[in-house]
C-alpha cells in the first residue's frame, strides 16, 4: 500500500507550456451583447493573432459602437440585434454575452446560421431551453462550448486528477456550494436580478460553477431527482441596496438556493449557494469515497478556484492520515484559455472543450431546484438523450 508521501507525490503539478497558434487561417468573430462580461471576451480575442473581430450586436442603441471605440477597434460593423448581425455577416464564431434570459434564442439562431458558439454561463435558464440548444447544436454540426473558465485553473484540474486517480475509491456523497456573505451584483444595474433578464440569480451566476467543479471531477453522472429550495430574503430588502432601495422591487430571482440531488451511480449531491447570507460560508466542498475523502476549502467570495490546500483523508497501513496538496501557484489566464480552447476546437474539428452534453445536466439541476421549490416536493428530472 502506498504511504502518505507517495500519495502526495502522485499529485505534483505538471503545468503545460504555451501552445503554438496557427495563423494561416484567420477566424472571423462576432460578439452578441456588449455588457461587462464581453470585456473579458474581447480582451482575450484581441490577444490572438488568428482572430479578426468583424461585428457586434447589442439591443441598447449606440452601446456596441461605444464598446468597440473604447477598445480601440475601428471598422467593426454593429447591429441592433443578433439576428440582423447573423443575417448580414459571414462569421466563423460568436460569443454570446447577453442576459441569461436570451442565451437560448441567441445561441440557437447562431447555430442555425452555421456559426460556432462560445456561450457564456449559465447555459440558459430552463431545462427545456437547454434541450432546444442541444438539438440545434446536433443539427448544425458546429462547435458549442459553454463558458466555464474555472475548468482551466490548475487547482480545478487537480481536483479531477485526484478523483480520476482512484485514491478516493467509489464516490458516494458530495457536499458543495459556497457564496458570498454580501454580494448581489447590482453594481451592474438590475440585469442580474430582474425576471425578464436574469431569470435565475445566485444559481446561474456562481452556483453553476460550483456544480461544474464537482460534476466534472466525477465524470458528470446524470441527475435523476431533485429536492430544491430557493429564497430571496436579502434581495427583497431595500436596506440591501444603499442609494437604490427601488432595486428590491425589481428583484425576482434567488439570492440563496439549496438542493439535494440523486445522481446516477448511487451518488448524493448536497448543494447550496448564496449571493447574500448571514454566514461567511455554507461549508467546504467535500467529496466522500470508500477509500478516502477530499476536502476542497471554500473561498470568501466564490471565484472559481479553491480557498486553500486540498486534503485527502484516508487510511494507510491501519493509520488514519491526511495528505495535504498545496495550492498550485499559477499565472494561467483561465478566461484566455477558455476562448483559445474554443477556437482550437473549431480549427481542428475537435470536440467542444466544455460540451453542452455535460452542462445540460448542470442546467437540469438548477432548473430542478427552482421547480421543486415551487412545487414543494421532490421532482424527477426527465433529460432526453440528444
Amino acid at each position: 500500500m502506498a504511504n502518505n508521501q507517495e500519495i502526495m507525490d502522485a499529485f505534483k503539478n505538471n503545468q503545460e507550456g504555451p501552445k503554438e497558434i496557427d495563423t494561416t487561417r484567420k477566424l472571423k468573430v462576432g460578439l452578441i451583447g456588449t455588457g461587462w462580461i464581453c470585456d473579458a471576451h474581447i480582451n482575450s480575442y484581441m490577444k490572438m493573432p488568428d482572430v479578426e473581430i468583424v461585428a457586434g450586436a447589442d439591443l441598447v442603441p449606440g452601446k456596441a459602437d461605444e464598446f468597440f471605440k473604447r477598445w480601440g477597434l475601428e471598422g467593426v460593423r454593429t447591429y441592433p440585434s443578433h439576428k440582423e448581425m447573423l443575417d448580414n455577416e459571414e462569421l466563423d464564431a460568436v460569443s454570446v454575452c447577453t442576459y441569461n434570459k436570451t442565451h437560448a434564442e441567441c445561441t440557437i439562431y447562431a447555430l442555425e446560421k452555421g456559426v460556432n458558439v462560445l456561450l457564456e454561463k449559465p447555459m440558459c435558464v430552463t431545462l427545456e431551453e437547454a434541450i432546444a440548444i442541444r438539438e440545434a447544436e446536433k443539427k448544425s454540426g458546429k462547435v458549442l462550448s459553454i463558458g466555464f473558465q474555472p475548468r482551466f485553473d490548475p487547482n480545478m484540474k487537480k481536483v479531477k486528477e485526484v478523483v480520476d486517480s482512484g485514491v478516493l475509491g467509489k464516490i458516494y456523497y458530495i457536499q458543495t456550494g459556497g457564496g458570498r456573505r454580501r454580494g448581489i451584483p447590482t453594481p451592474f444595474g438590475t440585469s442580474f436580478i430582474a425576471a425578464d433578464t436574469g431569470a435565475i440569480g445566485a444559481m446561474g451566476d456562481i452556483g453553476c460553477y460550483s456544480l461544474d467543479m464537482v460534476l466534472n471531477a466525477i465524470g458528470y453522472p446524470k441527475p435523476l431527482t431533485v429536492t430544491g429550495y430557493i429564497s430571496d430574503f436579502f434581495g427583497k430588502d431595500p436596506a440591501t441596496y444603499p442609494g437604490h432601495p427601488e432595486y428590491a422591487d425589481v428583484f425576482a430571482v434567488d439570492d440563496f438556493a439549496a438542493g439535494f440531488i440523486r445522481l446516477e451511480g448511487g451518488i448524493i449531491l448536497d448543494f447550496r449557494i448564496a449571493w447574500a447570507m448571514n454566514l461567511d460560508t455554507p461549508g467546504d466542498t467535500i467529496i466522500m469515497g470508500t477509500k478516502g475523502s477530499l476536502r476542497i476549502p471554500s473561498t470568501e467570495c466564490w471565484n472559481g478556484s479553491i480557498g486553500g490546500p486540498l486534503k485527502i483523508y484516508s487510511e494507510v497501513a491501519g493509520s488514519q492520515v491526511e495528505t495535504v496538496i498545496p495550492p498550485i501557484a499559477s499565472n494561467v489566464d483561465c478566461f484566455y484559455e477558455k476562448v483559445r480552447s474554443f477556437l482550437d476546437a473549431i480549427k481542428n474539428n475537435a470536440p467542444a472543450p466544455v460540451p453542452s452534453s455535460q452542462i445540460i445536466y448542470n442546467q437540469a439541476i438548477i432548473d430542478g431546484i427552482v421547480k421543486s421549490s415551487q412545487a414543494g416536493k421532490e421532482i424527477v428530472l426527465d433529460i432526453p438523450e440528444i
